[in-house]
């Protein structure tokens, strides 16, 4: 078996190169430049892990599963784009290097590339491949449209919210470990395994991605926080905030999402102020290890020896110890 570090060290080097040899430059350099910001490569390590259950090549489906970081980094170009965001893993997005319209032609191609690098799997496999990341990529846009409806909407219930965040961000890590099975030639039930145990622990990663936008230190986030506070976004926090908040603290709310042209610290410092009076931060955290405990269990559900689970266990664990 391969270890996790190796497995990132052959993603890195597959990513870093990609020949670009298609003109004109200005097209695809911000495809490379998105590329070479790093970032922890999750979804082609979970590809590469899951195919490293069942066998011992993993280096032989290389280009499927940077087909899956190319195809989230266009999302996340987009994704820049429609939220004004300034950062991306702590340096400028596309469109503020660049300007929006580079960012959405270099996106539509990244989607592109991310389909030509789909198609390198074994052909017997490529109809099962392609029908999966297909409908993955269906579900990640039906995600980004209830996340954009939600903007209009103040009756957001907290079941919509898990949907949301399963569609957009937790299908595509599902995705991601349940193509390692199929190329690794895995039982269709363990395959299905693994798919639901990704749903859950990308749920578990989104949840913990709202608490740091909040919590976390931009340093080691890479953007920077209260994103989320100053745009109103209906996040798990803000949703259950208002759910849980008595008149007063009800009221404040209220008054600061109406609030044209507040001090933005003045805002972020007084909404994280409710939050911890009213005890989202402890709702959040309990929420986020009840996503990450349903998915182990799942994990040790597939039929393969405990040792065998090891390394794909131990990475998952690894990735949701984000610093706060």
């Amino acid at each position: 078996m391969v270890n996790s570090n190796e497995i990132l060290k052959l993603i890195n080097h597959y990513l870093d190169h990609i020949p670009y040899d298609r003109k004109p430059k200005e097209l695809y350099e911000p495809i490379k430049y998105v590329l070479s910001l790093g970032g922890k490569r999750i979804r082609p390590m979970l590809t590469l892990l899951a195919y490293n259950l069942f066998k011992d090549d993993p280096q032989s489906i290389l280009p499927t599963a940077c087909a899956i970081e190319t195809y989230h980094n266009y999302t996340l170009l987009h994704d820049d784009l429609m939220d004004n965001a300034d950062l991306r893993r702590g340096h400028m997005t596309v469109h503020r290097k660049w300007n929006a319209n580079t960012a959405i032609l270099s996106g539509d191609s990244m989607l592109v590339l991310a389909f030509q690098q789909i198609a390198q799997c074994k052909p017997e496999k490529l109809k099962q491949v392609l029908d999966l990341f297909t409908i993955t990529a269906l579900e990640i846009g039906e995600g980004q449209q209830y996340d954009m409806d939600f903007e209009n909407r103040n009756d957001v219930t907290e079941e919509e919210y898990i949907e949301m965040i399963r569609l957009k961000t937790s299908v595509l890590l599902a995705c991601s470990v349940k193509m390692g099975a199929i190329l690794a030639d895995a039982p269709e039930k363990d395959a299905e395994y693994l798919y639901q145990f990704g749903e859950k622990i990308g749920l578990a990663f989104q949840l913990q991605d709202d608490f740091l936008d909040v919590y976390g230190d931009s340093k080691v986030f890479g953007k920077a926080i209260g994103g989320d506070i100053l745009a109103n976004k209906k996040t798990y926090m803000l949703i259950n905030a208002f759910n849980l908040a008595n008149e007063q603290q009800a009221k404040l709310l209220d008054n600061w999402m109406e609030c044209e042209n507040p001090d933005p610290q003045e805002k972020i410092a007084a909404i994280t102020e409710l939050y911890n009076e009213i005890g989202i931060d402890k709702l959040a955290a309990d929420k986020i290890n009840f996503f990450f405990k349903e998915g182990l269990k799942l994990l040790e559900k597939v039929g393969v020896d405990d040792d065998r689970k090891q390394e794909l266990l131990s990475y998952t664990k690894e990735m949701m110890k984000r610093e706060y």
